[in-house]
This record gives structure tokens, sequence and C-alpha cells, in this order.
């Protein structure tokens, strides 16, 4: 039973932000430099293919790209809720934890995943444009981070972990 409600919670909290995530991704992009939906896609598939074969793979690609940002997603739902099980104030205090969760979350993927994935990119997370680099923090710290958060917060009183 708590393993089904962990399931359940780190599957809801990655659904919201992933869905957010990629919304957000999907318009900023479009109306900043009229980049379309299948491009921000096949942007993420770029991670493991390199930016050529991700274009060239078209629909294919841009959806390994949709499922490569909802697996991330359900990786830090993941993350956020196993160590809310050993750190009671990421619950207790969900909203400060979630928006601090979303800078780390930025900070990790802008500083170490662009770099050592096959996009390789070598600008440092707080180099971007300001616009970028708000908007981005934004949606890390309350599209991302938040939803984890208080999603986690709503099951775990629910859960009774094995850890505890």
């Amino acid at each position: 039973m708590a393993k089904s409600r962990a399931l359940k919670t780190i599957l809801i909290a990655g659904a919201i932000a992933g869905i957010l995530d990629i919304t957000y991704a999907c318009v900023f992009n479009y109306f900043r430099s009229g980049v379309k939906p299948i491009q921000v896609l096949q942007s993420v598939a770029s991670g493991a293919l390199a930016r050529e074969a991700a274009i060239a793979g078209g629909v294919k690609t841009a959806a390994l790209g949709l499922f490569f940002h909802f697996l991330i997603a359900l990786i830090w739902a993941t993350v956020f809720y196993l160590a809310s099980g050993v750190i009671p104030f990421m619950t207790k205090h969900a909203v400060i934890s979630g928006i601090f969760y979303g800078v780390c979350v930025y900070l990790v993927m802008y500083g170490l995943v662009l770099r050592f994935s096959a996009i390789h990119s070598t600008r440092l997370p707080w180099q971007y444009p300001w616009i970028v680099l708000l908007c981005n923090l934004g949606i890390h710290m309350f599209g991302i981070g938040l939803p984890i958060a208080l999603v986690t917060r709503k099951f775990s009183k629910q859960t009774v972990r094995s850890w505890k």
C-alpha cells in the first residue's frame, strides 16, 4: 500500500511538473524566436542523440524527446520524494523547499546535464540573457520545484514511509 502511494505521488508530481515545463518551453520558445513545439522536443532528444540526428529524426525524435522530458521530470519528483522522507522540513515547509528545489534543479540541468550531454553546452547557468535566465528560473521554481513539493506534501500525509 505504501509503495503504491509513493508511486502515485511520484507519478502525479512528475506529470504535473513535466506538463508545466514542456508547455512553458513550447510557448516561450515560440513567442521568443518562432521555434515550433516539434523543434523544442527534438532539442530535448538532442541531449542523447546530438543536434543533427535529433533534427533528422523528425517526429520520432520529437516523441523520444517528450519521453526523455517526462522521464527527467519523474526522476526529479523521485529525488524530492525520497529526500523528503529523510528531511521532514521539505514537506513541512513545502513552498520554501519547492522553490529552493526548483533553483537546484535549474542549476543541475543547466550546469551539469546540458554540459555533459550530447549538447555539450559551455554556458554557465547564470550566463543566459536576463529574460531567458529569469523565465527559466521562474519555471523551475514555480512550475517544477513547487508542484513537486506540494504534491509530495499532500500525499506524504497519507503515506507511511518505511524508513521513518
